[in-house]
């Protein structure tokens, strides 16, 4: 079953966020008035208000934390394969 989501802009959704929080604007006559589901305007609210500069990522997009710990994994592999690496050759040189 597939789900037909609309897609929003990242400027739409703060600029809806902001409507709701500073403009005073009723979360269920917007979501009535704009047929967005209510969960999804709070879930907005709440996305913006905990971490603002890395809200909405959209697309392809990762959070700098999600980023820093892929990096961080990445290097982590390369740094294993590294010791293997010379773990085996310092076998091979003890070996006569």
């Amino acid at each position: 079953m597939e789900t037909n989501r609309k897609p929003y802009t990242r400027q739409f959704k703060a600029e809806l966020v902001k409507m709701i929080t500073d403009g005073g604007a009723s979360p269920a006559q917007v979501a009535k008035d704009l047929e967005i589901p209510l969960e999804t305007l709070y879930r907005w609210i709440q996305e913006l208000t905990a971490k603002p500069e890395e809200v909405f990522p959209g697309k392809g997009q990762i959070t700098s934390d999600a980023e820093i710990i892929r990096k961080l994994k990445r290097e982590n592999e390369r740094l294993k394969k590294e010791c293997e690496m010379l773990r085996k050759a310092g076998e091979n040189l003890r070996k006569p």
